[in-house]
């Protein structure tokens, strides 16, 4: 039985852990999950991996098939960067019920799971875009932070108290 009725995006910058605890959460929830990086473009992924940092023009297209995502499925975790406020407009945009779960990790911890992890299309070195864009959520902004201090089902623990 699912016990969760709205989507949820886990955000937060490329190796905090979004995948890990999305897809944790989403099976301890009983829900199905996404990786938002699936629903990139071709010309999103190349320039990723070429080095080059999305702008948002680039996001628009993406985010909006990221949206319609949430908004097919009440029950639905989506692991989604979700760096700024208006991105994150832009989704409620299509979900309005969507509460996000931001992964607040330290600047090491990211380095070295973003380094370590082999075969994505984001590299390392883009990181420090991301980190310089995020926009940790408002406190008009229906979500959690959570401190990357611990295991994902440590986490995932903590989140799944937080939304049932």
């Amino acid at each position: 039985m699912t016990l969760v009725t709205r989507p949820i995006v886990v955000m937060g910058v490329s190796g905090a852990g979004k995948t890990t605890v999305g897809r944790d959460l989403a099976h301890r929830l009983g829900v199905s999950f996404i990786d938002a990086d699936d629903l990139h473009g071709s010309e999103n992924v190349a320039k990723m991996a070429a080095g080059i940092p999305l702008d948002d023009d680039d996001r628009w297209p993406w985010l909006d098939r990221v949206g319609v995502a949430l908004a097919a499925d009440p029950g639905v975790v989506i692991a989604c960067s979700a760096l700024k406020r208006r991105y994150r407009d832009r989704l409620r945009a299509s979900a309005p019920d969507t509460v996000f779960v931001h992964l607040d990790a330290p600047k090491e911890r990211v380095t070295e799971q973003a380094t370590a992890r082999r075969g994505h299309f984001m590299p390392p070195a883009l990181l420090a875009s991301q980190l310089q864009t995020l926009e940790p959520l408002g406190a008009d902004e229906d979500g959690i932070t959570v401190t990357v201090d611990g295991t994902a089902g440590e986490l995932v623990e903590r989140i799944r108290q937080h939304l049932v």
